[in-house]
């Protein structure tokens, strides 16, 4: 386990277990309602719109001694009894292993099983878990920091850890053959605001008992934070792409101008486009390198990551977006010869709207960064307006965490992107790009390179075949001619048209 898949948001640890045979005569305190046993899929709906009537109170993050100050090393060592988990040896397609509060997950959150129309309070006991090197005590209900979920994905025999929800409204997922990379959140209020961002967070969850010999497991979740409270259904289904349908119901206690929805968390350091003056025996280094869009305007962008030297807010205004998504397009080992990590497996993670989702932007923030274990990139969809106090503020979308997702009509893709400086006063860009489209030309076609500058200059564009991907390869010169900061964008074009899909870059002296 790396220290970054901690300060990142989950954990690596091999923490299974279950409360299977537990009394469960101890009530929770997380909300009024709660120790109901009768269960509907709206329940969470009707408790997250009564408490964003209430004011706000924050989550429970006190733990008695000698959990309320353990270290990094010391909270590594509790882990869960990996006998006991939910669901474990009922011929299920599901597991449930719970994680225990502590470090830099202190918030209580509540978990239920639901079955039969009956949700049943998942009771906390000391007993579940191996504590290492921290004393046992007796710390009665405690309640849990969150849950991993396992399925079998990689193999038939072997129950490998498909997603975890832990810390405020963050949660991971994995495909096939993946390791954990970027996150999502459940929302995301004021990012990138001055004045600081406010965190909302998960405060219970209902894991619905999955039936035997099918794929998916639903989840539901209730949200709070000082602007709103929220309920969420996950349809989990996992596999070679790892699918949640998200279906969120917003209760705003009080007008909300800067939103996040389908929010998404995560790291980049440096690439071939820039290594920002980082000394590093690596290629790259990122959870992802771009940006991907398909907008209602038909067009496909790919917005290549930096790691800037000063915050950057980018907006893509849009109406109806198709989707879209933090990539990871690297996907060799060469490519960042980092034999621990294994960047070339950490998944993408591609938003699918579903419905209406109207006018907005998707926004992309940039912090600088100098080490890898801080995620530093956030993507999310943010709609025209204000989620006005006291609404229901519907949004349903897709996350798919998977390797990559094809831009339309077969276009092709920006597979790389080089930068270096040319002379003291201008800067040359190398794009490769692949796909289909290209592999349609005459033998004697050559593509033209359409490329552009918000300021400065664009000189000696060229596109040449690149017999190393079979695909082609264009350089142009930029010029900034003192400007700090330049949009660039280009796209391959032939006869008939686009042939790749819109690189934009942001370079910043």
């Amino acid at each position: 386990m790396r220290r970054r898949d901690v300060l990142g948001g989950t954990l690596l640890l091999p923490l299974v277990g279950t409360v299977a045979g537990q009394s469960a005569k101890a009530q929770p305190n997380v909300l009024q309602g709660a120790a109901d046993t009768s269960f509907d899929p709206l329940m969470v709906r009707r408790m997250a719109k009564d408490l964003a009537t209430r004011p706000y109170k924050a989550a429970d993050g006190k733990l008695p001694e000698p959990l309320s100050n353990l270290n990094y090393d010391q909270f590594r060592t509790i882990r869960f009894n990996t006998a006991r988990a939910l669901w474990r040896g009922q011929n299920l397609p599901f597991e449930v292993q719970l994680l225990h509060r502590g470090f830099l997950y202190r918030d209580r959150v509540d978990l239920f099983e639901v079955a039969d129309g009956h949700a049943q309070p998942i009771v906390y006991n000391s007993d579940l878990f191996d504590f290492g090197d921290v004393p046992r005590g007796a710390y009665g209900d405690l309640g849990f920091a969150g849950f991993r979920i396992h399925a079998p994905i990689n193999r038939p025999d072997y129950f490998d850890e498909v997603c975890v929800f832990v810390g405020a409204s963050y949660f991971r997922a994995v495909a096939k053959g993946q390791v954990y990379g970027l996150s999502a959140r459940g929302l995301s209020i004021k990012t990138a605001n001055p004045t600081g961002e406010e965190f909302p967070a998960f405060r219970a969850f209902w894991l619905e008992r999955p039936r035997p010999g099918v794929g998916v497991v639903v989840v539901y979740a209730l949200l709070d934070s000082q602007s709103a409270t929220a309920a969420y259904r996950f349809t989990i289904r996992p596999g070679a792409e790892t699918v949640f349908d998200v279906e969120s119901a917003v209760y705003p206690r009080v007008d909300i101008s800067e939103v996040g929805i389908g929010t998404m968390t995560s790291m980049f350091y440096f690439d071939s486009s820039g290594h920002g003056g980082i000394d590093d025996y690596r290629p790259a280094v990122h959870d992802s390198n771009g940006l991907q869009i398909d907008n209602g305007r038909g067009e496909q962008v790919w917005r290549q990551l930096a790691n800037p030297r000063d915050l950057q807010v980018s907006v893509f205004g849009d109406n109806h977006p198709r989707g879209f998504g933090l990539m990871q397009r690297e996907r060799t080992v060469a490519g960042f010869q980092d034999l621990e990590a294994h960047y070339e497996k950490r998944p993408s993670l591609w938003v699918e709207p579903i419905g209406d989702t109207g006018e907005g932007g998707i926004y992309l923030v940039e912090i600088p960064t100098r080490g890898e274990i801080h995620d530093n990139i956030v993507a999310f969809w943010r709609p025209h307006g204000v989620l006005a106090a006291k609404s229901e503020c519907n949004f349903t979308y897709r996350l798919h965490w998977c390797n990559d997702v094809a831009p339309q009509a077969g276009l092709a893709h920006v597979s790389a992107t080089r930068a270096g400086a040319l002379t003291d006063k201008s800067r040359l860009f190398s794009l490769d790009f692949v796909g289909d489209k290209l592999k349609s030309l005459e033998p004697d076609e050559l593509p033209k390179l359409n490329a552009s500058a918000s300021v400065g200059r664009i000189l000696n564009p060229v596109v040449e075949p690149n017999p190393l991907t079979g695909g082609f390869r264009a350089n142009f010169e930029m010029v900034p001619e003192g400007a700090k900061l330049v949009e660039l964008r280009a796209q391959l074009v032939g006869v008939q048209g686009p042939l790749s899909e819109i690189w934009t870059y942001r370079w910043t002296a």
